[in-house]
Formats: C-alpha cells, structure tokens, sequence
C-alpha cells in the first residue's frame, strides 16, 4: 500500500515459494550462503527474496535484532555498524533499500572497507540513483536491481548475473508473463495473489500502474507511475521519474521531485549530494539527455527528503504530496527555508573526521573527554548568552518568553558535563581551571558579538545548530562512542538528556522561528546559523584523535 490506499492483498503460500524458487533460479544457487536480513523479515521482500530464497537454496539465514545492525533507529541507520556486522558474520547476500545502499557505500568510500564474501547485494523498494549504484559497483558490491509488485509475491524482475544496463529492471523471473499496452503501461500475468481482502482476483492481466518498456534483449525499464504522469500547459505527458533518474545520474544531485503539471515544462526540487554541489552545471547535464519538452526550467534547492520529516517512506520512495505540500503549495515556512540555507554548511560539518569518528564511535576515551571539555566551556556560557539577547529584545514579549523558557531549561547543564568528564575517567577540576581551545573561544566570542553589537535575534541561529546537532550526536554518537570504550552511563549524561531536551526543543524552534514574519530577524538567523556550523565545526575539529585511525 505504499503507493496508493492498503489493499490487503492476500498471498497464498504456494504463491510466495514459486516466487522464491524463480529467484533462486534466476540469482543462482551458488550464491546460497549466509543471507543476512537488515529488512525486517516482514517485510515481503525479504521473506521472499530473503528468507525463502536462501533456505531453499540451502543457505544460512540470519536475524538478529535490528539494533545489532545499526537498525535500532531504522531512520538514523548506524552505517558503519552495519559494515562492521556484514565483514564480521561473514554474510553472502543482503536485500537494501535504496537509503541503506547509499549509507554502506558512504562508509565503504570513507574507510576503505571491501566486503569481498558479498556475491548478492539485491536493492529495491525504490528507485536507486545510477550514481549510487555506479559507486556501489565501484566498491566493489554485487549489486542487483528488480522491479515488483506486492500482489506478484514482490519480485517480477532481476537484473542478470553479469549486470544489465544501469537503469533496467532485467527479465521478468521464469513465472511471469508481462506486455506493454498501448499507453505504456506494464500488464502482468501468471501466478497472482487470491485476491484482496474485498474479494477474490479477476482472472486475466493485471494492470500495474506503472509505464515501462522492453529492450530488444527482452529488459525491463520502468519509467514511472502512471499516476505522477505531469501534463504541461503543452499537452506533453512526462513521466517524472524519467526526468528524476536524468538528474540523479549527476553525482551533484542526491535527491530530485519533479513536478510541474500545468506549467510550459517541468521544474524540480533538488538535494545536493556535497557542500560544493554546482547544481546549476549539474541540471545542464541532465537537459543534454532529455529530448526539449522534458527538460528542466527552473529548480530550487531544497533540504533533504527523509522519513523522518515526512518526505520519503520506509522504502525511500519520494512522499510527493508531502514534498508538494512543504515546498510548493504557497512558500514553505521560515523553518524549512532555513533547514535548507544551511544544508551545505550542515554536510561541511558532518564531513569533519572528528565528527564521522565520533557518530561512528570509532574514537579513544581521551579524545571522549577532550570532546566534554570543549563543550563545557562553551556550554557555560549559553544562559549568559541568552541573558545578553533577553536584556535587548525586552520590547519583543513573544521572544522574551521563549528566552525565559530556554534559560529556565539550561540552567546547570554546565554541571551535567563536568560530572560526565569524571565518570569517563577526566578530570573535571583540571577541565574547570583549563582553558577553552582558541576555536571554542572564537566561537563563543563570536556569538556575544552578534548579540551585543548585531541583531540579537541571531542567537536563534545559535540555538538551531547546538539543539539540531545535538540531537545526531546523541542519538547515534553516544550509544556508538558508549558500545566502544563500555563507559557507564553516567558518562553520557549531557548527551542523552541534552539529545532528548532538543528534540522537544527543535519542535517549539521550529513554532518560535516560523511566527517571525521580519525578514531581518529571518536572515539574522540564518547568518548565524552558517556561521555556527563553521565554528562548531572548528571546535571538534580542534579535537585530537590521538592513535585512531581517522578512517576507520
């Protein structure tokens, strides 16, 4: 039911193991072998393609609890656990969603990592950028795509052993009839579900609801949905998924919806892939593929879809109502506007080797407690900051309030660090008559500069990046560094308690900031905003690694 209202489509038994058995077919029983499941076995995929498939094969089939594989949050995967998990059991096979395909291949780039024991990494529930599988296969990962439906027991298609074309779904598994009709829609025949939970199936073909084509070897190419089929102002029917995959073949681009029903030709919104992304050299290239009418007139820069703002599905299919509804019915609110002015300066931050180490947990105790004791001596100063912009925006009622709420919140979090920094083995005595490292004292200088002398309303720009990287670092580095060097929980008090605080505190940042209609307050913020990534940025990476490889 992801793409339209649940059907519940129901599958018999028989149904799910002819399905199995044609994969197994058309993948090869030699790949039998250690099938670990990252996809929760409910999911019908991997109970087909996975499960089934492996055991017929022979193979091992592997389940652990999703969390022993950097699923415990499945929309903050822990990729580099999961890489770790995959080298260390000795897996043969895995089943991706286009997302977790990404996030391994990132880790692999980074560290250098092979996983040479993999001969079956099968990717589906969405379409996969070709960049990502061109870079996977780089990587040297054996990966495969398909196309499916639920009510064929999931897989129709594979590609073949030696990799088809990038961009085809390969040839239809060995009980499956399929046809293009007229208007390009793929019809399906051969073993179906029973039926739906409204009553038994009718015999015959199946319309699918999605447009393809057939090569002359007999491949299938999908080309979108029927249903997001754009008509211009022109009267021209494009597929948006076919502009999509043009602009996802730039490694510029990570995301891209394009829409534009009713208008001369088709726009897009876009997600660039680093922080020196050319988007505009990126969608030329894309242009110079398409025939003119589908071709690209305008875009804009967007923050990234996920599932966890709403935007994709588990499966990482785009939610394009809800992208619609955030980016292009009226103007997005100042919230959106701003999570998307600093996406670049947030990819440079989380691109520092301290702060990969430390989401990754790959650091020592030492560069652990150098971590606390920066962020003590910043952190100290936050009430103060927040006194210095209260005693300015005394003829701002609605921010006076916000203020009061937060001074009244972060009072004493100083304290939570320096009982930290003794319970990981520091010293908090030596850390309080210490002083801060020259990049933390410009970025706390920085801050009470912009207050005193600019806009005090930029020190919500301040807030917006501490509270939304905080939440990354505690949700993913604490238990991550925690598993590492197996310090007690008393040594991640501020982590925790401060991650779970700011996740309560981005929702009431995101109601403050969107009730500002003034433009000064708005760029203000902003400009801090980009400023405080920087500097942050400058504090950990002022951070010693000491003997941990930066890589790993």
């Amino acid at each position: 039911g992801s793409t339209g209202t649940p059907k519940g489509v129901c599958l018999s038994a028989d149904h799910m193991l002819t399905v199995a058995q044609s994969v197994v077919e058309a993948v090869g029983a030699r790949h039998a072998g250690r099938h670990l499941a990252l996809l929760p076995p409910g999911i019908l995929l991997e109970t087909v393609a996975g499960f089934l498939a492996a055991i017929l094969a022979g193979g091992t089939y592997v389940c652990p609890p999703q969390g022993e594989v950097g699923l415990g949050d499945p929309f903050r995967p822990d990729f580099a656990l999961m890489a770790r998990r995959i080298a260390d059991w000795r897996v043969t096979s895995l089943i991706l969603v286009p997302e977790y395909l990404s996030g391994l291949v990132a880790v692999m780039e980074r560290t250098g990592l092979r996983l040479p024991l993999l001969t079956l990494v099968a990717v589906g529930g969405a379409r996969t950028p070709p960049s990502v599988i061109a870079r996977a296969r780089a990587a040297g990962l054996p990966v495969r795509q398909g196309y499916g439906l639920t009510e064929y027991g999931s897989v129709v298609s594979l590609e073949e052993d030696a990799g088809d074309p990038p961009g085809s779904a390969g040839r239809p598994l060995r009980h499956i009839r399929a046809r293009i009709a007229d208007d390009g829609e793929i019809l399906l025949d051969g073993a179906l579900c029973l039926g739906t939970v409204d009553g038994m199936r009718k015999p015959g073909w199946l319309a699918t609801g999605d447009i393809g084509r057939f090569d002359e070897s007999g491949r299938l190419w999908i080309e979108g949905r029927k249903s997001n089929l754009i008509i211009t102002s022109h009267g021209r029917n494009i597929a948006p998924e076919w502009v999509e995959a043009a602009l996802l073949a730039q490694p510029e681009i990570a995301q891209a919806m394009v829409h534009g029903d009713g208008l001369p030709a088709p726009e897009a919104l876009l997600v660039a892939a680093t922080p020196d992304a050319d988007l505009d050299k990126a969608v030329a290239a894309a242009n110079a593929t398409l025939p003119a009418y589908a071709r690209i007139a305008g875009w804009r820069e967007v923050s990234p879809f996920t599932p966890g703002n709403g935007m994709l599905t588990g499966n990482g299919r785009l939610r394009r109502e809800a992208i619609a509804s955030a980016w292009l019915d009226g103007e997005p609110d100042f919230f959106r506007q701003l999570e998307a002015a600093t996406s670049r300066e947030r990819m440079r931050f989380l691109s520092i080797p301290q702060v990969r180490a430390g989401l990754s947990g790959e650091i020592s105790r030492q560069a652990y407690v150098d971590y606390l004791a920066q962020a003590w001596h910043h952190v100290r100063h936050t009430v103060p900051l927040m006194e210095a912009a209260h005693a300015r925006l005394g003829h701002r009622p609605e921010l006076i309030e916000a203020l009061d709420e937060y001074i009244d919140e972060e009072t004493g979090h100083d304290e939570w660090i320096l009982a930290d920094i003794d319970a990981a083995g520091g010293n908090a005595d030596a850390v309080r008559a210490s002083d801060p490292a020259p990049a933390t004292a410009a970025m706390v200088e920085h801050a009470y500069a912009r207050i005193r002398h600019g806009s005090p309303v930029s020190f919500f720009g301040m807030v917006y990046v501490l509270e939304s990287v905080s939440v990354a670092l505690a949700q993913r580095g604490a238990s991550a560094v925690a598993t590492r060097l197996g310090l007690p929980p008393e040594a991640f008090t501020y982590l925790t308690s401060h991650g779970a605080l700011d996740q309560d505190h981005m929702r009431f940042f995101a109601d403050l900031v969107n009730g500002l209609p003034d433009a000064e307050d708005r760029d203000a913020i902003t400009e801090m905003a980009r400023d405080m990534f920087r500097l942050f940025g400058g504090v950990f990476a002022s951070i010693n690694l000491e003997e941990v490889d930066v890589a790993a």
